[in-house]
């Protein structure tokens, strides 16, 4: 079983690459140091719809022997979210949010729902729903009417099912010793770093630090022609031990809320 989730995890590694040509390039610039980059957590997005909601998403990981951790709100996004992890530590958590579409106008929805109309049945598709990519074609304009009211919206609109990000674990690294001199380093080669609410969200007094690239621009084929867009980011997170001496495990929503924001396209502008 654990072979077949591994499996699972390379697939969504080749796919967000993909969608995220930076990824790569700071692999290769932490091995090169002698670094082996262990991933903390992988984070899917989706719609709050029975058909494709995070019960859907997680069953792969679930099957794999995953369970549920901690549930998270976040008012202003209009998200929920879970977290799931598996017994074995080195794999890596997941998180998956979805968006409550029904907090959202009526012109909204009528987009989300002739996307969600194209959705094959299950039984057709071959593969793990997390794993499927984009089902279904939408025009640009779509995008653009998606995104005045959420961008987390409009980058399902223009990617579907796949990884919205991977995360190294800051902790595993043995040449640098904090988030802080990563980010420097980052900088120094050249990355793009989301300053929303600082570089580095959370602190140890709440356990966990977190920072992330600025989603790389990539170009999606819409309806009516291709289009460059934001596509998917690094995330970088420190863990910090609890007073029971184990290290935290779940996330902090006032911090994860920033990090939702390197997809927006207002950072590229």
């Amino acid at each position: 079983m654990t072979r077949s989730i591994e499996k699972l995890i390379d697939q969504l590694w080749d796919s967000y690459q993909k969608n995220n040509p930076q990824a790569d390039r700071i692999h290769r610039l932490l091995s090169e140091r002698g670094e082996t980059i262990v991933n903390d957590h992988i984070a899917f997005r989706t719609f709050q719809d029975p058909r494709i909601g995070i019960d859907q998403l997680a069953i792969p990981f679930l099957e794999a022997g995953y369970q549920a951790g901690d549930d998270y709100r976040f008012d202003a996004k209009k998200l929920y979210a879970r977290h799931f992890q598996h017994s074995d530590p080195a794999l890596p958590k997941v998180f998956i949010s979805e968006l409550m579409l029904d907090e959202f106008s009526d012109d909204f929805r009528d987009i989300i729902q002739r996307m969600l109309d194209q959705i094959p049945n299950r039984e057709v598709l071959a593969q793990p729903l997390c794993t499927a990519g984009r089902l279904w074609e939408v025009p640009y304009a779509d995008y653009k009417a998606l995104s005045e009211q959420s961008e987390y919206a409009a980058w399902m609109a223009a990617h579907g099912f796949c990884a919205n990000h991977f995360t190294v674990f800051v902790n595993a690294l043995t040449t640098i010793d904090s988030l802080q001199d990563l980010n420097a380093l980052l900088l120094e080669e050249g990355f793009s770093l989301n300053q929303e609410g600082g570089a580095i969200k959370g602190s140890p007094e709440v356990y966990l630090e977190q920072s992330s690239t600025i989603a790389s621009v990539v170009d999606v084929p819409f309806k009516d022609g291709d289009r460059s867009v934001p596509g998917c980011y690094y995330e970088f997170a420190r863990r910090y031990t609890l007073p029971n001496g184990s290290l935290f495990g779940g996330f902090v929503a006032k911090s994860a809320d920033k990090i939702f924001e390197s997809t927006d396209k207002k950072l590229h502008e």
